[in-house]
């Protein structure tokens, strides 16, 4: 019998950046197959025992809670703290996704929480090796290496996810592919 999923799990996703590639539209309302790319990341995140969009409020077919970094467009560290900041219970872990991965599903995620069972947690690696902005932590490994609020406003992540032992595990599939240029929309189904 192999490791188990940890119980207990919220979803962070940062839906408030400032899309600069895609002239300041705002991402988590862009449309794939009928549905937006918000309410794709919290159809991902079902099994999660709460969300928190970290971005500006709208209508959800799921209850969620919304908040803003401050000051706003903090980049995903920020986003990151702000979402674990508002969540209202205890998770053990965290999954923290970007708005843009329109191809992250259920599935997804918990490959990534079964791939971090005994570890700090696990991150989605694209063909290319680039880690994505899609992983699981645990809630006390983050706590561990928390910035300080100034330090953490515009700081790039990579850096604090070198910090944990994290299980890279390879996209399957499209789940790798984000929305951050036209080109990119354009190129989805490719």
């Amino acid at each position: 019998m192999g490791a188990q999923i940890s119980p207990g799990f919220a979803s962070v996703i940062l839906a408030g950046g400032t899309a600069a590639r895609l002239d300041g539209v705002d991402k988590a309302s862009i449309e794939v197959e009928g549905r937006t790319l918000l309410a794709r990341a919290i159809d991902a995140a079902a099994d999660a025992t709460e969300v928190v969009v970290v971005g500006d409020a709208v209508a959800t077919e799921r209850p969620v809670t919304f908040t803003r970094e401050n000051p706003r467009l903090g980049g995903p560290v920020a986003g990151l703290l702000t979402g674990r900041d508002a969540l209202l219970g205890t998770p053990r872990s965290v999954v923290v996704q970007a708005c843009d991965m329109p191809w992250v599903t259920g599935t997804t995620i918990r490959r990534l929480l079964q791939a971090g069972a005994g570890r700090e947690g696990a991150v989605l690696v694209g063909p290319d090796g680039r880690r994505q902005l899609l992983f699981c932590v645990d809630v006390s490994a983050l706590d561990r290496v928390r910035p300080d609020r100034e330090a953490q406003h515009g700081a790039a992540l990579q850096p604090l996810l070198r910090r944990w032992d994290l299980v890279e595990v390879p996209a399957r599939g499209e789940e790798h592919r984000d929305i951050d240029s036209w080109v990119d929309l354009r190129d989805l189904d490719s």
